[in-house]
């Protein structure tokens, strides 16, 4: 996971100082294949070719610093990722990820998922979990959160599978008028055929999701899946392959108990209409 966002940041910073690859194999001196290697994530940069291309950038700052470390890293498996106070500024470690996956399953126990929120009930949900944290840096992230949200737009919008608890619908997040609107958004949105949502009944009693929530992102047939699971003390990512299978059968579980497509559109028409 180290290696996919250190592939992913270079390349980032490459086009951020407006240079193709034949331009930085030029300058540095590196294979252009080993450079496509590299922006792929199919190759760990030596420490002196990851230098040299971060001269070439002119990346001096701290991102050069975390860039080494995950350099030297990059063999680990699993990491956690403490919260990042400006995420415009720099990818977060999610951010950068997520803009890779071509499928995400989301399985949400007390919010509306990210990439199906309005831009109210974000701006409501962040402020309620951060209370002490100042305005601006609240806003950032709703407007990060808003920017996310292009990644279901586009020729080839990601694949979002989205399971929800019942409760997560039942909880008021700001006003009654912001949760009439983000439920009228996400049925809206559950009628698109990259996205699929679903709704766990309390009928359905304890499930395997009640300890908490999470996303599998997945990169396709050739990469292995990545788990992650926001936590209080910042981003928790799994890549075990016995962590990414009971996360995957999770998935299965969830999905078998909860209401199918065509039920949870009733369930969530007939919430719009009691609000």
């Amino acid at each position: 996971m180290r290696l996919r966002r250190l592939a992913s940041e270079l390349r980032r910073l490459r086009q951020a100082a407006g240079l193709s690859q034949d331009d930085v194999a030029e300058k540095t001196h590196v294979n252009i294949v080993t450079l496509y290697r590299i922006e792929t994530a199919q190759t760990k940069p030596q420490l002196r070719t990851l230098i040299a291309l971060l001269d070439v950038y002119g990346i001096t700052d701290e991102t050069r610093a975390n860039l080494i470390a995950l350099q030297k890293e990059a063999k680990q498996r699993g990491w956690l990722h403490g919260f990042e106070a400006n995420l415009l500024g720099q990818y977060s470690a999610y951010i950068g990820l997520e803009a890779e996956a071509q499928q995400t399953i989301n399985y949400e126990s007390l919010f509306i998922p990210g990439l199906l929120q309005t831009e109210d009930y974000a701006r409501a949900v962040i402020r309620g979990v951060r209370p002490t944290a100042p305005d601006d840096e609240n806003e950032h992230r709703v407007t990060a959160r808003m920017q996310r949200q292009t990644l279901l737009e586009g020729d080839t919008p990601i694949r979002l599978w989205a399971i929800l608890d019942q409760a997560a619908l039942y909880r008021k997040v700001g006003s009654e008028a912001i949760m009439r609107d983000q439920i009228a958004h996400l049925a809206q949105q559950a009628k698109r055929p990259h996205i699929t949502v679903q709704i766990i009944p309390f009928s359905a009693g304890a499930h395997p999701g009640m300890p908490g929530s999470f996303i599998v992102l997945k990169f396709g047939p050739d990469a292995p899946d990545v788990i992650h699971i926001d936590s209080m003390a910042g981003d928790l990512f799994l890549e075990k392959e016995t962590e990414i299978q009971r996360y995957n059968q999770i998935c299965e579980h969830l999905r078998a108990i909860a209401l199918s497509p065509t039920d949870t559109a009733a369930l969530l028409a007939s919430l719009h209409r009691d609000h």
